[in-house]
């Protein structure tokens, strides 16, 4: 029998009203949760499992992308007895349960992560027996890696290996459009990048031309706003800074005439040693970038530094808003201005400092529309506004690429970043065998933000919906069909029957109830993961249910 979900807390909350409802001739209990009305500033207003095949979201306004949100690795279905039996951490964190045609079957930390078929997999089983996942932050080293024989595709080769992966019959090299962004991250809560004219100056001062024209493969261009021109959202009447030294010195003087900035202004950029479509050569970018600023007027404004941090402890503190400068990006999970504003407005401001309450309000009505044309003028504004505001330089659009041993089958370029390897195998082994930049972080993706972690858990997770493979086309996964009534505030998804997790269990409501409700309810004891605070919640619903309050 499945475990009724337990809430742990002052029922008399204001912002909860929650449900367990007999089922009819069965022994268990149908669970929900409600918020009494909006008012908390969240985008679901209830989460209800109708039967044990049925689960109901109430919005609290209309949202176009919520297939394309709901699809995400963030929302892998998980089994709510095992959240339960783990707490929300420990165990659930290293050692998943999912539903995917992959089980994890060997986690060797610091070498590799063994996953075999799922043979109870509901769906097509997976070609490949075993699925291996091995890392290494050099892109030429992950070519060798080919060139030996010891692995079979490897993501994200070096700009300067393009030709000679796709020169040679042995390799097929597909490529990927650059739906992502490079951005140099300012955070206003560290003087003197509280002073927009300081903003701005470092805007006007770095060469982005050449940092693409350098350091990014075929395919890539430089950023003029936060999204690139193929996703929804992007707007052509912003056209961004361009290189202007002397602008950007008469900004610095500016400001250290009139608001007192000591020059030159002394800083450090962070970053990690992670490749990524948006960011290929980390620390040679990092350093072009600190070079740029260092020699604007002969050393006159800058005197920056560059440090290099750990991957997960970066993620952690750049969401956090632990640094004064950080290198980042982001590649789109779904092709929307929702997605990428979204994270960074609404998943993770603290990155940029004081909450920009203007970008924030714009951002939100873009994604609350279902009008393009009323959509498209708000994220009009939220461009103008980065633009003005500054909070961060858009640098790259990064084309990207993955590289497979010549004649392994099913070879396939996800545009999101996202290939499933279950359709995938090498002809001549039982294994096959992927490489990336870094080791994942942890296996649950509900409260993670990182790309190499997410790789490996749509390898074993699924969600409602999923995409088609190797596209953006939106299909039946875990719900085999779906309805929503004519405003658009209502989604009732039909379960698959027959699903099993990997211990053997059923999927039924209850565990996408709670696999949500973990999530949104800020005060469930299981709201715990990984200490990321569940971002990808706040940036596609907006906020949590019973969220502590804070001082400013």
């Amino acid at each position: 029998m499945k475990r009724i979900f337990r809430f742990a807390g002052c029922l008399s909350l204001a912002a909860l009203a929650i449900g367990l409802m007999p089922v009819a001739g069965q022994d268990a209990k149908l669970m929900s949760l409600a918020a009494p009305n909006c008012d908390y500033g969240g985008e679901i207003k209830s989460i209800e499992a109708v039967d044990m095949a049925t689960v109901k979201f109430t919005l609290c306004f209309p949202d176009p992308a919520f297939t394309s949100k709901v699809v995400q690795d963030a929302f892998g279905i998980q089994s709510s007895d095992y959240l339960e039996k783990t707490g929300g951490k420990g165990d659930l964190l290293t050692t998943p349960i999912g539903t995917g045609p992959y089980k994890l079957e060997k986690w060797d930390r610091g070498n590799e992560m063994d996953m075999t078929r799922f043979d109870d997999y509901w769906g097509d089983k997976a070609k490949a027996k075993t699925l291996i996942f091995r890392w290494n932050p050099e892109a030429t080293q992950r070519f060798t890696e080919l060139q030996a024989g010891n692995i079979d595709v490897f993501d994200n080769p070096a700009p300067n290996d393009f030709d000679a992966i796709k020169s040679n019959p042995d390799y097929e090299l597909l490529t990927r459009e650059g739906l992502n962004t490079l951005y140099l991250a300012m955070n206003n809560n560290f003087p003197p990048f509280d002073n927009v004219k300081v903003r701005q100056a470092v805007s006007y001062a770095i060469d982005t031309q050449r940092i693409v024209d350098n350091f990014f493969p075929p395919g890539s261009s430089v950023a003029t706003q936060l999204l690139p021109e193929a996703i929804f959202g992007y707007s052509k009447e912003v056209t961004g800074y361009k290189l202007d030294a002397q602008k950007a010195m008469d900004l610095l003087d500016q400001a250290a005439k009139d608001d007192g900035v000591k020059l030159p202004i002394e800083s450090t950029i962070s970053y990690r040693n992670v490749v990524r479509g948006y960011l290929p050569q980390p620390p040679v970018i990092a350093q072009d970038l600190q070079a740029q600023l260092n020699g604007l007027g002969d050393g006159k404004y800058f005197n920056i530094k560059v440090q290099e941090v750990e991957s997960g402890t970066f993620i952690s503190e750049a969401l956090g808003g632990k640094y004064p400068l950080h290198l980042l990006g982001g590649g789109a999970d779904y092709p929307d201005a929702s997605n990428l504003f979204g994270f960074w407005f609404q998943g993770a401001p603290a990155s940029f400092g004081k909450d920009y309450k203007d970008i924030e309000a714009a951002v939100a009505e873009g994604g609350r529309s279902t009008d393009d044309a009323a959509r498209s003028a708000a994220y009009l504004k939220v461009n103008q506004l980065v633009q003005s505001e500054a909070p961060m330089v858009p640098i790259a659009h990064g084309g990207s690429a993955i590289a497979y041993k010549a004649g392994i089958e099913g070879a396939q370029a996800s545009p999101l970043r996202r290939e499933l390897f279950y359709v995938t195998k090498n002809p001549n082994s039982d294994q096959l065998v992927f490489m990336q930049g870094a080791e994942p972080i942890m296996l649950y993706c509900a409260d993670n933000s990182d790309d190499e972690t997410s790789r490996a858990c749509v390898q074993m997770f699924e969600s409602l919906t999923a995409f088609k493979v190797g596209s953006t086309e939106i299909v039946p996964s875990l719900a085999e069909s779906w309805d929503v009534n004519t405003d658009g505030t209502e989604w009732t998804f039909h379960l698959r029957q027959g699903v099993k997790f990997h211990d053997g269990s059923t999927l039924d409501a209850n565990d996408v109830v709670e696999t949500y409700v973990v999530q949104w309810d800020a005060s469930n004891p299981l709201h715990t993961g990984n200490g990321q605070g569940f971002t990808y919640w706040a940036a596609y619903f907006g906020a949590f249910l019973n969220a502590p309050k804070t001082t400013s």
